[in-house]
């Protein structure tokens, strides 16, 4: 473990420079990092600044702010809601370890298991879980600032020289790491958790100098190398952790602007620290009970592991299933965890739950109408004959309102456009961004609206489209009435509407459920819907896509254009595009693996197509309250062929696809669908026999 500073290996092999000047310049910055290596002498330069941060500060006011808001967590905390994590090497606890090696040594080996499974979880929860994570995790040696696996450390005695624990990108050619490969280090200090207490207190100078020590050494490492983060590189994080509890500190800036004067190290990086470096230090919480185990889901180990997400996507680049896609699970399971108790409908007051008060000494509950979210709804309401403007990829596109439709539990509409008012589109208008932050439950209008419009995005990418399939014709933001204050930076303003999400399809039509009520669903219909639908779900599978929530208020019937009506599946926002997707849950028109297990096998949207068939056809539900009740229905529903012989009763096919469809689910074997889209094309009855049935999809 002898040996002099890694740093000439890390970054001595920058990129060429075409000048003398260039590499002159990047010899010095080497030259640089390469004297930077005195913790104290850093410190001792920040002391007067530390100081009279100190004192201008009001007395109970943090003199750093915050590296993550609380309303990031608490997304972050619904997205990590599915995500495993384990801590194999227990943390010894500070009360009741002894004061030996051997506890101190465990506590290393501890804080490098806790960084492996923080790391592990979250590459397979957002990044791949068929990919193998391309990071480790080893211990810096202060006497040459290199990198060991803290047990060789430990076993060669080495144990008093080890300072901290990082998570390096690996590289099989450089097996003591190269700082420019660091994404985070983690200081283990103890009397950490003596920062917890009153308000006024802050983080020490000895500890928050060795923190901006380190940040400052990762950001010149990776100022110096050669290889192109996928994103900026001017922050860095470093984790300050003891036995129990655990903070953040980030540190952000332009190591450009620092003076690089090989005379004069500490000061010139002392200046960057206090004149260009933004600095937040997050509150110390607890991260490891009483028995070593850390507590992933409280507030101590999140924010650790939001910042430990940040370094990953510095280096990895942008995860494939964002925190919003994660986090929008969350409905699906408290819908699941619902019915699982049997509190019966899942869509009470709009986001399943109910707000309680209490009258007096009365021990009686009632139910109280949530009026800022009434408010807030009515307010985004449209009138017919309004005029809705959406901002569309710089464009605005104007819609006037025509009709106002239901899919059951959320309002829609009919529109035109402004300059095309022959034409009819379905309109959807989601909820403000503001009303999903504080209340990820109520996710109705977010499938409908946001989730949709991303799946139907991916479907036309894929090159997925076709008469029985809808078709995104624009998206975008609504534009308000007034001046619009958002700020330049992003975000919204502060009126009701700013950011609200809109959603225009194509084709218009008439709900199952509407014909159904009217009487207007006969042979024909049933035959073409199941032939329709059936060549939907065949485009969408050929790509990997499931629709999760067919339903009569899904399934809509065109006219207008066509010698013959046809139908078209609409309501893609539960769409499963990845194994972790969740469907919808409905009592009677899920498929029985989804209420069972809350995924969907290869037959299942057929199956929930039966069901849908099954009730349009004037087959009857049993009214039920539970998942367990459903079960059993279908059970002996099947058993007695009761739903072949309602279908049977309209068309002999509906029955032989019926059957086809109970033998088929719950295998792992997929759909024909070629060979049922050839059969219903030979049982529709064409008004002109001498055409033949579109059967594209």
């Amino acid at each position: 473990m002898e040996g002099g500073s890694p740093d000439q290996e890390s970054v001595g092999s920058g990129t060429k420079r075409s000048s003398v000047s260039s590499g002159s310049k990047s010899r010095n910055h080497k030259e640089f990092l390469y004297r930077l290596v005195d913790c104290e002498t850093f410190t001792a330069n920040l002391e007067d600044w530390f100081q009279s941060l100190y004192e201008k500060s009001a007395q109970m006011k943090p003199v750093f702010d915050v590296p993550f808001e609380l309303i990031d967590l608490q997304k972050f905390d619904y997205a990590l809601e599915g995500v495993s994590f384990q801590q194999l090497i227990r943390m010894p606890n500070a009360v009741y370890a002894s004061t030996s090696d051997s506890a101190e040594a465990t506590a290393y080996l501890a804080v490098e298991d806790f960084l492996h499974a923080t790391v592990k979880g979250l590459w397979e929860a957002f990044w791949s879980q068929d990919e193998p994570m391309p990071f480790s995790v080893a211990c810096l040696y202060k006497e040459n600032l290199k990198f060991y696996q803290a047990e060789n450390a430990i076993a060669s005695g080495r144990l008093g020289s080890l300072c901290a624990s990082g998570v390096l990108l690996k590289n099989p050619r450089h097996p003591h790491g190269k700082w420019d490969n660091l994404l985070e280090l983690a200081l283990l200090r103890p009397g950490i958790q003596s920062l917890v207490g009153e308000s006024e207190q802050q983080p020490s100078l000895h500890v928050l100098g060795e923190a901006l020590f380190y940040a400052l050494r990762m950001l010149i490492s990776r100022r110096l190398s050669r290889q192109n983060l996928p994103l900026s590189s001017n922050s860095a994080f470093v984790l300050l952790v003891d036995s129990q509890y655990g903070g953040v500190v980030k540190v952000e800036g332009d190591v450009n602007k620092m003076d690089f004067d090989v005379n004069n190290v500490y000061k010139c990086a002392a200046e960057w620290i206090q004149r260009h470096a933004r600095i937040a230090v997050s509150p110390v919480d607890r991260i490891w009970n009483k028995l070593g185990n850390a507590n992933w889901g409280d507030i101590g180990a999140l924010q650790v592991t939001f910042a430990t997400f940040y370094c990953i996507m510095q280096f990895a680049g942008l995860p494939k299933h964002s925190i919003e896609d994660l986090a929008a699970d969350h409905g699906c399971r408290l819908q699941t965890r619902r019915l699982e108790r049997q509190l019966g409908d899942t869509r009470v007051n709009g986001s399943g739950l109910f707000r309680f008060q209490q009258h007096g000494v009365s021990p009686e509950i009632v139910e109280v109408q949530d009026e800022s979210v009434k408010l807030e709804s009515e307010s985004l309401k449209q009138e017919v004959g309004s005029v809705l403007w959406l901002e569309d990829s710089n464009w605005e596109r104007g819609y006037h309102i025509n009709q106002i439709r239901s899919n059951g539990e959320l309002p829609y509409y009919i529109a035109s456009p402004v300059e095309d008012p022959g034409k009819s589109l379905f309109l959807y208008v989601g909820s403000h961004p503001s009303q999903l932050e504080p209340a990820w439950e109520d996710m109705n209008l977010w499938y409908l609206v946001q989730r949709q419009t991303k799946v139907l995005t991916i479907m036309k990418q894929k090159g997925l489209s076709g008469k029985y399939l809808p078709q995104l014709s624009a998206s975008g933001r609504i534009i308000h009435p007034g001046q619009c204050r958002r700020p330049s930076s992003g975000g919204n303003c502060d009126h009701p509407w700013c950011g609200t999400p809109i959603l225009v399809t194509s084709p218009v039509g008439e709900t199952v459920a509407d014909m159904v009520s009217e009487g207007h669903f006969g042979v024909d219909e049933a035959i073409r819907c199941c032939h329709d639908c059936l060549s939907a779900l065949s485009t969408a599978s050929s790509e990997g896509i499931r629709h999760g929530d067919i339903r009569p208020e899904n399934v809509i019937c065109v006219r207008s254009g066509e010698s013959r009506p046809y139908f078209v599946l609409i309501g893609w926002g539960h769409a499963i595009l990845e194994d972790r997707d969740r469907p919808a849950m409905n009592l009677h028109f899920s498929s029985t693996f989804a209420l069972q297990e809350g995924k969907l096998c290869s037959a299942s949207d057929a199956e929930s197509l039966v069901y849908m068939l099954y009730f349009a056809c004037g087959g009857a539900f049993p009214d039920l309250d539970s998942v367990e009740g459903e079960l059993q229905w279908r059970e002996t529903s099947w058993s007695r062929r009761l739903i072949q012989q309602k279908l049977g009763d309209v068309s002999t096919v509906l029955k032989a696809f019926a059957d086809y469809v109970d033998s088929l689910c719950g295998t792992p074997y997929p759909m024909d669908y070629d060979i049922w889209l050839r059969r219903f094309k030979r049982s529709i009855r064409e008004e002109d026999h001498g055409k033949e049935i579109d059967a594209s999809v």
